[in-house]
């Protein structure tokens, strides 16, 4: 077994203690060694190794590096989510694929799932022996198959506590009332998970990043499910940002061939499995997520979007044709901060949401003067629909034309 990972990690306890345990070899690998794709490359084949431990961005960085393989060597995947592509490109390279799941206290794997190529779920398998796992709601009951809910750990694996930190292993390490097994503890992972109809989980992300916005309770975790179903996402993150007081949600990806229409497919994914409220007003793409020393995603990094980066038109840019899509589409800039779109584009797909769409019908009643109710933008979410929807109004009532009222403005003005 080559073992690349540094001593600070937990998993470093598998590469060190099981091959030993099971009469295997170790090959440590050297700090550079573990940094650089191409001498790690030329580690793992002068090693020998048949089996090899790595995170997600390690197994990543080799094949940026032009890894082909090996068709005797095991892969085992953790520490981060493991993405479907990536998956695919190591089941083509190895003899098997395995994503192993567990957080430090519980010592240290507590879940595995040898991968299967096709397009499903990477799941993080079933739990080990002697460990018991469960997907619980906030006063630790069972949740029902398919609905998230926290990942709690039991069994012998789990730790005894935090070092002098007791009210932190009272917070994490709690009783367990599952199990029947007196004095026995689960520890809640903070994870976000569901239980799959065959009986394997599901990991959605981290609970303690939830975010709240504009009233709605948000599991991005959720969102980047959806994301990661497309074969040309190799990772994803969707965080929330604030900007002039309001809140939204940023989807950074990363694809290294995306088709032209990649936004447009991943909102149709995120539609299909999440609420209208849950669609990220930017889709950032990147060329790699900032990572910490260990490798683990450091969010503190992601770059603040611009406004409508990422998010490219969905068709042809159509300039404005009439006088009041002119005006529409002036009000549609304003509020939205960009004017990289057409009209045929939805308001909601440029990144608007309803607190800007109030915004948006208060300035068109002001300039147009006609009164339109707020559900005219959910019908009719683009500049041409709405500059219709307007001249419609003025025509049945044989009121001024916004060209007129423009006149009559600039009259005032003079």
């Amino acid at each position: 077994m080559l073992s690349v990972t540094t001593l600070s990690f937990d998993i470093a306890a598998l590469e060190l203690y099981l091959p030993l345990l099971r009469g295997a070899r170790v090959a440590l690998a050297t700090r550079d060694e573990a940094l650089d794709g191409q001498r790690l490359m030329q580690r793992m084949s002068s090693s020998g190794a048949t089996v090899m431990q790595a995170t997600p961005a390690t197994w990543r960085l080799l094949l940026e590096s032009g890894w082909n393989g090996n068709p005797r060597l095991k892969v085992l995947c953790g520490g981060e989510a493991l993405s479907r592509n990536l998956a695919d490109d190591l089941l083509r390279r190895a003899t098997s694929v395995w994503n192993v799941y567990g957080p430090t206290e519980t010592t240290v794997w507590s879940s595995a799932w040898r991968v299967e190529p096709g397009e499903g779920v990477i799941s993080i398998g079933r739990p080990i022996a002697n460990t018991q796992m469960w997907v619980l709601d906030a006063r630790l009951q069972p949740m029902p198959v398919g609905v998230p809910g926290e990942l709690c750990i039991g069994g012998v694996g789990v730790a005894r506590g935090y070092w002098e930190r007791p009210d932190l292993t009272a917070e994490k390490f709690v009783p367990d009332p599952l199990s029947g097994e007196p004095r026995s503890r689960l520890y809640r992972t903070g994870d976000l998970a569901r239980w799959l109809p065959d009986g394997r989980l599901e990991c959605l992300g981290r609970i303690d990043h939830q975010v709240k916005v504009r009233g709605f309770r948000i599991e991005p975790g959720e969102i980047e499910a959806a994301i990661k179903r497309h074969p040309a996402v190799a990772e994803v993150v969707v965080i929330a940002r604030e900007h002039a007081g309001d809140k939204h949600l940023v989807a950074y990806f990363v694809a290294e061939r995306p088709p032209a229409d990649l936004v447009d497919q991943l909102r149709a994914l995120i539609r299909a499995a999440c609420p209208e409220y849950m669609m990220p007003a930017h889709f950032v793409r990147l060329d790699g997520l900032p990572r910490t020393a260990n490798g683990k995603l450091d969010r503190k990094a992601l770059p603040t979007p611009e406004p409508g980066s990422g998010v490219a038109p969905s068709r042809e840019v159509v300039a404005p044709r009439t006088p009041t899509e002119e005006m529409v589409m002036g009000v549609f800039s304003g509020v939205l901060e960009r004017s990289d779109f057409g009209v045929g584009e939805s308001f909601f797909d440029l990144g608007g949401h309803s607190l800007m769409a109030a915004r948006l019908m208060a300035q068109l009643r002001a300039v147009s003067g006609v009164d339109l109710p707020l559900r005219s933008l959910f019908e009719r979410p683009s500049v041409a629909q709405l500059a219709d929807a307007i001249d419609a109004v003025m025509l049945s009532t044989r009121r001024s034309t916004p060209i007129a009222l423009r006149r009559q403005r600039e009259e005032i003005e003079l």
